[in-house]
C-alpha cells in the first residue's frame, strides 16, 4: 500500500474546484423542473387543484395554543372522558407580520336554513373522492365502497354508478359565476336536493381568486338562485384550501361583507373546507395569500408536513372552533377535498401515502367532542370527507390517484383505500 502524502496546493485547488462543482449540480440543477413548474403555475395553473412546489425556507416551531379535542370510538353517544387529542409541538408558525383585525363574531346565525339531509352520514359511506379525468364511469369504483363525489364542475345528468352521490360545484370566474344563474337553477330543478359547494378555493390566487367582497356578493346570488329553483337543495361555502389563522380570517372578512352588502347573516346550510397543509408565503410554493389580505406570510409549512397528521387534525380543531365561536356548531363540517400533492421523490412512496390516508380516516371516523362537534352526529367534528383523487393526470399531483387514469388499474394507494373499507 502506497504511504500517503500531504496535497500540494494545486491538489487542494483541484479538491476545492471539484467540491463547487458538486454543489452547484446539487443545488442548481437539482431543481430546475420545480422551479420551472411554479413559474408556470403562475401564470396558467390547474384549474382544480393546488399549487405543490417545493419550499426553499425552515419553518419555525408551531406553538400549540388550542384544547384538545377528544377521540372516541365512533358510536351513537360520545364519551367525554376519551383520551384527548395531543396538540403538535413541531411543524410551522404563524406569520410576523401584524394581523388583520378579525371582526367580533356573531352570538348565533339569525337565519333559517333548511335541516342538512342525513344523508349526508347516513345510509352510505362517508367518504367521497375527486375525479379529476373524464366521468366516474370509465372506472370499476365499487371496490371502493364511495359515498360521494366531486369533479370541480355542475352537471344536470351526472353519472352515478351504485347510487353514489353527486355534488355539484359552482366556480367563480371574473367576478362571475360559472355557469350563470340561468343554468343553475335549471340544474338545480333537475336534481333536487343536490348538495351545492359554492366555488373552489376561492382563497388562493390561482384558483377561484375571490376577495372577501365579491365572494360574498356572489355567494348570494348564487344561493338565491340555487334555493329559488330548488327549495330542498343544500348549499355550502366555496373550501378554502386550508382551515389557518390566515384563512380563517379570509372567511370572517366573506361573512363580514355579506353582513355589509345585505344586512343579514350569510345563509348556509353546510360548511365545507379543504384540509391540505401547505405553504402559505407570498410569491412562494404552496397556497400564497388570499386575495384582499394584506399579509405576505402566513403558516411556513414545509414539505415534509404535508402528511403531518397532527397538523391535520389541529387544523379541523380549530375550524370547528372557529365555528362554534360564531354560532356554528350546530351546523354540518365537510372537508370536500385533502391529499398528498407532494410528488414521490420529495419523500412520499406509496406506503406513506396510504399511511396517511388510514390515518385520516380512523380521525375523520372518530372524532368527536362535545364542546365543538355537530351534535346531530353524536357531536363528530366531521359529517364527510372527500379524497384527492381518483385518477389525476400525471401532470396534476397524482401522487394520491387510486386509479392509473392511461391503464384505469388501482394503484397502490387504491389498494390501500379498498384494504381499509373491507376492513371497515
Amino acid at each position: 500500500m502506497p504511504s500517503k502524502r500531504p496535497l500540494s496546493w494545486i491538489g487542494l485547488l483541484i479538491v476545492g474546484a471539484s467540491a463547487l462543482l458538486i454543489l452547484a449540480v446539487l443545488f442548481g440543477i437539482g431543481r430546475p423542473a420545480i422551479e420551472k413548474h411554479l413559474a408556470q403555475n403562475a401564470t396558467s395553473p390547474p384549474t382544480r387543484h393546488p399549487t405543490a412546489v417545493p419550499p426553499t425556507k425552515t419553518p419555525e416551531p408551531l406553538i400549540p395554543t388550542h384544547t384538545p379535542t377528544k377521540m372516541t370510538t365512533a358510536t351513537d353517544t360520545p364519551t367525554p372522558s376519551a383520551e384527548p387529542i395531543e396538540t403538535t409541538e413541531t411543524g410551522p408558525t404563524a406569520t410576523d407580520a401584524p394581523p388583520t383585525p378579525i371582526p367580533s363574531p356573531s352570538p348565533s346565525p339569525i337565519h333559517t336554513v333548511a335541516p342538512p339531509s342525513t344523508d349526508l352520514w347516513q345510509s352510505r359511506a362517508r367518504w367521497g373522492v375527486g375525479v379529476a379525468t373524464g366521468s366516474i364511469e370509465h372506472y370499476n369504483v365499487e371496490p371502493l365502497r364511495l359515498g360521494w363525489y366531486v369533479d370541480w364542475n355542475t352537471n344536470p345528468s351526472p353519472a352515478r354508478p351504485g347510487g353514489v352521490v353527486y355534488v355539484q360545484m359552482l366556480r367563480l370566474r371574473g367576478g362571475g359565476l360559472s355557469p350563470d344563474v340561468e343554468t343553475i337553477a335549471t340544474i338545480a330543478r333537475a336534481n333536487p336536493g343536490s348538495l351545492w359547494l359554492v366555488g373552489n378555493e376561492p382563497d388562493v390566487k390561482w384558483q377561484d381568486n375571490t376577495e372577501p367582497a365579491t365572494y360574498a356578493r356572489l355567494y348570494h346570488e348564487a344561493y338565491t338562485a340555487i334555493k329559488a329553483a330548488d327549495p330542498t337543495a343544500q348549499v355550502a361555502s366555496g373550501g378554502v384550501a386550508q382551515p389557518t389563522p390566515l384563512r380563517m380570517r379570509y372567511l370572517d372578512a366573506s361573512l363580514t361583507a355579506y353582513r355589509d352588502q345585505f344586512g343579514t347573516e350569510m345563509p348556509m346550510d353546510i360548511w365545507n373546507i379543504h384540509n391540505f397543509i401547505l405553504r402559505e408565503e407570498r410569491g412562494s410554493w404552496g397556497v400564497d395569500i388570499p386575495p384582499g389580505l394584506p399579509d405576505d406570510r402566513g403558516m411556513l409549512y414545509e414539505v415534509d408536513d404535508n402528511d403531518n397528521i397532527e397538523i391535520f387534525r389541529q387544523q379541523i380543531v380549530d375550524f370547528r372552533r372557529w365555528m362554534a365561536e360564531r354560532g356554528y356548531q350546530d351546523y354540518p363540517l365537510i372537508v370536500s377535498e385533502y391529499g398528498i400533492p407532494m410528488p414521490e421523490d420529495y419523500g412520499f412512496p406509496p406506503e406513506r401515502v396510504v399511511s396517511f390516508l388510514k390515518g385520516t380516516f380512523d380521525f375523520f371516523s372518530t372524532a368527536q367532542d362535545p364542546a365543538l362537534g355537530y351534535p346531530q352526529d353524536s357531536y363528530r367534528l366531521v359529517q364527510r370527507w372527500c379524497w384527492y383523487s381518483l385518477d389525476a393526470p400525471d401532470d396534476y399531483y397524482p401522487q394520491g390517484r387510486l386509479f392509473d387514469p392511461s391503464t384505469k388499474q388501482l394503484t397502490a394507494i387504491g389498494q390501500g383505500w379498498v384494504e381499509y373499507v373491507r376492513e371497515h
